[in-house]
């Protein structure tokens, strides 16, 4: 059997990715307590998702939306990774108020955020090990949280994931309207 890498290149990165959700899965917890959510994004879904990040730049006018809605149809497919509000009870301070108590409705546990930048960064450097190309992309995050596509999550990130000769999430251009 001969078998073309272009051919099997899409099922391998699927697989890449898949190793991603596990890196970020078992990545260490602030407090021990699992509250990472991950899906991920492929097919036509990529699709919905750079539509709605270039439809989210008409309300609020950030042009980078653009580009990175651009971006993910270059990809493969698209990680989205989110953490669920979880009051850890540790009265630490770091989201700026001295209680748990004291912090607004709103207002993440700093926890809860380190936790799923612990989970982006195992992500992403199983990436790295299994040379495929990466970029963490807030944008794409927040219109999967917009969305709805993890649920009760209300800090989300998106990673879209490639395997080509050019790295295209590098040496971006700014994009000036969808078409361009």
């Amino acid at each position: 059997m001969i078998q073309n890498e272009r051919e099997t290149r899409h099922e391998h990165v699927l697989h890449v990715a898949r190793q991603m959700m596990t890196a970020a899965r078992t990545a260490p917890k602030g407090k021990g307590v699992d509250i990472i959510e991950m899906a991920l994004v492929t097919d036509d879904d990529l699709k919905v998702l750079s539509d709605t990040m270039i439809a989210m730049t008409a309300e609020h006018g950030m042009k980078f939306f653009l580009r990175d809605a651009a971006n993910v149809l270059q990809a493969e497919c698209v990680l989205i990774i989110g953490t669920r509000a979880k009051e850890q009870g540790l009265n630490c301070g770091h989201c700026g108020y001295s209680t748990c108590a004291a912090r607004p409705e709103g207002v993440p546990c700093a926890i809860n955020s380190v936790d799923v930048g612990i989970a982006i960064g195992s992500a992403c450097a199983t990436a790295a090990d299994l040379r495929v190309d990466t970029r963490v992309m807030f944008s794409a995050g927040l219109a999967a949280q917009r969305l709805g596509w993890l649920e009760g999550c209300h800090t989300v990130f998106a990673i879209p994931v490639s395997a080509s000769s050019k790295n295209p999430f590098f040496d971006r251009k700014p994009k000036e309207n969808p078409a361009g």
